[in-house]
């Protein structure tokens, strides 16, 4: 019989991780994964942080076991080979192509956008090597305000987007995404949507969460509202517990049942 999950797909900070937790990456969550890998599951670590960030955290973190694959930047995939993550080319160069093609067109408007904020808000804002606009709001207030005015800019903008966690926002291709990585990865596979399982706590996670890439949804106990809301729109399991404690409570409560419904 095959394994009725066999792909993992979980955002890092948050949910699968805590800093401030001992260990910060549950034993009971990375012992449930390192079985569910030695059958033959994959397992990715889908993070809006950038290749380096996530490799120290995982460092950090002493994990007993490893990724199969990494999306990173929520779009640039990464598969694990020999001791090294190499670049799946194929994807990476297109993403690449298209977020170059799309800020060609954007760059143009930054200076007026950054001008708009800096007058109404106290934000850092910046540029750096994954978007020619980024910030970071002083509050979620202010973050929210700020993403209703870029979200009306994108409207005029065709494929571009806001990515926001908390208070940190850039843009990006609406075609790249933690969702359209993660369906990427099950084509490479061969796996389809009715075998991965996916689990987040933050507005980026939302793609992967939308259930169109993932029947297997959920969210630990500290996600944000919203995440919740769409984890039971798709009859996901949303966590009584946080962090990777309710990660692991919901991949148990989908590989015990055969009709997934909200917890």
């Amino acid at each position: 019989m095959p394994l009725p999950i066999q792909l993992i797909s979980t955002d890092f900070d948050g949910t699968l991780h805590a800093d401030f937790e001992n260990p910060p990456v549950p034993h009971d969550l990375q012992e449930l994964i390192g079985a569910l890998q030695r059958q033959g599951a994959k397992w990715v670590i889908n993070t809006g942080r950038d290749l380096s960030s996530v490799m120290e955290g995982m460092a950090r973190a002493r994990l007993t076991i490893k990724p199969d694959f990494l999306v990173v930047v929520e779009r640039d995939i990464y598969f694990h080979e020999g001791t090294r993550y190499e670049a799946s080319t194929g994807w990476n160069d297109g993403c690449r192509a298209a977020h170059e093609e799309l800020f060609a067109r954007v760059r143009k408007d930054v200076p007026r956008l950054v001008d708009w904020v800096s007058k109404r808000f106290r934000a850092a804002l910046y540029e750096d090597s994954f978007s020619p606009f980024c910030l970071i709001a002083e509050n979620n207030a202010d973050a929210d305000a700020i993403q209703q005015f870029l979200d009306e800019y994108c409207g005029t903008v065709p494929e571009l987007t806001v990515v926001r966690n908390d208070v940190y926002a850039r843009f990006s291709h609406a075609n790249y995404n933690k969702g359209t990585a993660l369906g990427e990865i099950a084509r490479q596979l061969g796996i389809t949507r009715e075998r991965i399982f996916a689990a987040g706590d933050h507005l980026n996670d939302l793609p992967m969460l939308s259930g169109q890439f993932a029947r297997c949804v959920a969210a630990p106990d500290n996600a944000v509202p919203v995440v919740k809301e769409t984890v039971r729109a798709q009859n996901g399991y949303v966590s009584h517990q946080p962090w990777g404690h309710g990660v692991a409570r919901a991949l148990e409560h989908f590989l015990e049942s055969d009709n997934p419904k909200v917890g």
